[in-house]
């Protein structure tokens, strides 16, 4: 039986691309049973984008796909038939959950609105996630990561300040709206069990975008300022970015006054220097400020300054390259890199889930062993034969009697 505090629960995941699969993997990686429900033919749209793909090239595997599916099971259903609509409504009659990221009213359209669900399985939880929300002024639209970083003003912040707006380099947007909805998820698991009900939980890429914005937003929203691009420096904490050394640059974070009193002799300051006594001081003195302490670092290498700054109890790092990151021995051991066996390409690496959950005595209490990505439809027969032989042995009007 698959480790996990969720492992009891069976969740349908009919979304593609990014956010929704994200949600999905999160609840299988903490144990849950995750059936992915793929259009025939093309499945979901991210097995199309690369490259990189890997495997024959009769079949190749996109990489981007693999990023947000591991512990998966596929099913091929064509959600236009009747027969199609028919395994799909003795799956939701099974199932804890159900996750959906189609525009607002296209799964209604496939006649599964909500009411339809609730008739189906009173105690299910959906999932539905959007671009720009389910109701309001837009919220047809059609949401993709970096459509949303730029609406939702994300992209306004980022780059350097005589530069362009620039996107985040990972599809934060996604990313976000699909750990928030998982969070929703496991809040509307828990309610279930007072309830005995399911619910709806929304979440959008703009709404897990504006969520981003910390105190960027109540920079206007209370301060009345609006935010810029400060590049690789925090607008509102001095010193705290990327400074450059002899052979490159390192990171540092001096986050409180008592930080400012350790590092200012690394760097050859003097703490009580009037120009950046306390952080208001430095903030606007920022210029001046990097400029005295790259020029201390200009003939100091990354490695003796890190040195020096980790000896005086200063918060500092390197910018590492994604290649680096995985080969980084913290990194693996944090369960951060794990290995699949994959049934087209074989063993592949696959970047790994984020929670760690223990007994108190350091027992694990989440998935350990992880399965592949799943080929398009590689388990369809498998599911549907299960569903034959469940509904033999406990007819669903029974069961949905005895849940409702």
């Amino acid at each position: 039986m698959t480790v996990g505090p969720l492992n009891d629960i069976l969740v349908l995941d009919l979304s593609r691309a990014l956010a929704g699969p994200i949600a999905a993997m999160m609840l299988g990686d903490l144990g849950a049973r995750v059936i992915k429900v793929e259009a025939p033919g093309t499945g979901d749209d991210s097995r199309t984008w690369g490259p990189p793909f890997v495997g024959p090239a009769d079949d190749p595997q996109s990489s981007y796909f693999m990023s947000a599916n591991r512990n998966k099971e596929s099913i091929v259903l064509d959600l236009k038939s009747e027969h199609g609509k028919d395994a799909l409504r003795r799956l939701i009659r099974r199932a804890d959950v159900l996750i959906e990221n189609l525009r607002p009213g296209a799964f209604d359209r496939l006649g599964f609105a909500a009411d339809v669900l609730d008739e189906l399985n009173p105690r299910l939880i959906t999932l539905s996630i959007t671009g720009f929300g389910h109701d309001g002024p837009e919220g047809s639209r059609a949401g993709y990561d970096q459509i949303a970083q730029g609406e939702a003003g994300l992209m306004s912040v980022t780059g350097d300040p005589d530069g362009e707006p620039t996107r985040i380099g990972v599809p934060i947007a996604d990313v976000l709206a699909g750990v928030h909805g998982a969070t929703g998820v496991s809040a509307a698991l828990a309610s279930r069990e007072k309830t005995g009900r399911g619910m709806v939980v929304r979440t959008s890429l703009l709404a897990a975008a504006v969520s981003a914005h910390t105190f960027q937003g109540t920079k206007w929203t209370v301060g009345g300022q609006v935010a810029q691009r400060s590049g690789n420096h925090h607008p509102q904490i001095a010193p705290y970015g990327s400074f450059r050394c002899a052979d490159g640059y390192v990171q540092i974070a001096v986050g409180s006054e008592a930080i400012w009193a350790k590092f200012a002799p690394v760097a050859g300051l003097s703490a009580q220097d009037p120009r950046f006594a306390v952080n208001r001081d430095r903030v606007a003195a920022r210029e001046a400020l990097i400029a005295a302490i790259e020029a201390d670092f200009a003939d100091r290498t990354r490695v003796d300054v890190l040195a020096a700054l980790e000896t005086a109890g200063v918060p500092a790092g390197s910018i590492r390259t994604i290649d680096e990151v995985y080969e980084w021995e913290q990194t693996r051991s944090q369960g951060l890199l794990l290995e699949v066996d994959h049934p087209v390409v074989g063993p592949v690496q696959l970047p790994g889930p984020s929670l760690r959950m223990e007994t108190a005595d350091g027992e694990s209490l989440v998935r350990t062993a992880h399965a592949a990505p799943p080929v398009l439809g590689q388990h369809t027969e498998q599911i549907l034969d299960w569903l034959d032989s469940v509904d033999a042995t406990d007819p669903l009007d029974a069961m949905v009697s005895a849940r409702a």
